[in-house]
């Protein structure tokens, strides 16, 4: 009678783990292609400029590496406690000293990781603080506790204290580049819907650039404890259409608005009569 040889007792065991650590490892990858081309916020939101929707875009892809990098590892960790855990039998698994492969894959790999992320933040970063030309320009004046929006080469001045909120106009789908000061203490300049902050600090001139992505009115305040009445100073962004904002301009070139620009003007000399003098360094970097 012939014997035939049996399995090992174990191996059904090991195939059932081995098919339950491999539909672990997918999960992270299944809920990736669930998602299509969809990317979840991950907690974040995008700005309505084109700036802050990049930033926001390197936030989205951040959080996927992050979750591929953490699942692979928690994956090994898995494989290994499983794979590698104490038997009844008690026999020491075999022992590898070096593993030339592995050693090399998991050096190279993490370098080539950080080297992705690093530039990725670098183009993204360089954007944000680029200053390209445009006809666009507003000089935006911080002080105890108001705003003050003029626009060189025309007569448009916008001035307001505490929560008078003076509203700084805008073009949509435009360059804009905004030269902020203060006249005295630090304040910071903030647009929630930007997702956009800058310092406004006294002596130092720093320059931006914004380009928002859609109409609209948009809520501002200053952000830095710069003295009693700092929870009322705020102010608006307004965003329109090129056309309606040459409109807005070429409002001002009347004997009314010339008027209205000097009244603004010795108001706001009053107001801020203890300014800094700007110096001739300027600054674009991030708070």
């Amino acid at each position: 009678m012939e014997s035939t040889a049996l399995p090992p007792q174990g191996a059904p065991i090991r195939k059932r783990r081995t098919r339950r650590l491999r539909l672990i490892a997918a999960l992270p990858i299944a809920a990736l292609a669930l998602a299509g081309c969809t990317l979840p916020k991950f907690g974040a939101v995008a700005g309505d400029t084109t700036t802050s929707q990049s930033v926001f875009h390197l936030w989205q892809w951040f959080s996927v590496a992050a979750i591929i990098i953490g699942g692979f590892t928690f994956a090994l960790i898995l494989w290994a406690v499983f794979r590698y855990r104490r038997k009844s039998d008690d026999v020491i698994p075999r022992q590898v000293q070096y593993h030339l492969p592995a050693e090399v894959l998991y050096t190279i790999i993490p370098i080539l990781v950080i080297v992705g992320l690093f530039v990725a933040t670098l183009v993204v970063e360089n954007k944000v603080v680029a200053n390209p030309k445009t006809k666009v320009n507003v000089d935006v004046l911080a002080f105890q506790w108001g705003w003050k929006f003029t626009y060189p080469g025309s007569y448009a001045l916008v001035y307001g204290q505490t929560t008078q909120s003076p509203e700084m106009v805008i073009p949509a789908g435009e360059n804009v580049h905004i030269n902020l000061r203060s006249s005295d203490v630090i304040h910071g300049f903030y647009v929630h819907d930007f997702n956009f902050s800058r310092y406004a600090q006294p002596g130092i001139k720093n320059e931006f650039t914004l380009n928002a992505t859609k109409t609209g009115t948009f809520f501002g305040q200053c952000t830095q404890l710069c003295g009693l009445y700092h929870s009322l100073m705020f102010f608006r962004v307004k965003v329109v259409t090129p056309q309606a904002y040459q409109v807005w301009l070429k409002s001002f070139n009347t004997p009314a608005g010339i008027a209205a620009y000097n009244a603004a003007t010795n108001a706001s000399s009053q107001q801020t009569s203890s300014h800094v003098d700007t110096k001739p360094t300027s600054s674009s970097g991030a708070n």
